[in-house]
């Protein structure tokens, strides 16, 4: 689905920034330009890429427990 109708970014495009090694919310921005013009998708964007995030480090986490 479009989170970002001004830039035209999906909620796939910023799971695969997440994925491809951004490790912030920010980063993320930066790649997607997502809620750079108007602003209104912002706390969606944010959510998703939290949880994008949260997935990934918990999938580090298990991966490398000892």
């Amino acid at each position: 689905m479009f989170v970002c109708l001004c830039k035209g970014v999906s909620d796939r495009q910023l799971k695969q920034a997440v994925t491809d090694g951004a490790n912030s919310w920010r980063e993320v921005r930066i790649e997607t330009e997502c809620a750079t013009q108007c602003g209104k998708c912002a706390c969606m964007a944010k959510a998703i890429v939290d949880d994008a995030l949260a997935q990934k480090f918990e999938d580090f986490d298990l991966a490398y427990a000892v």
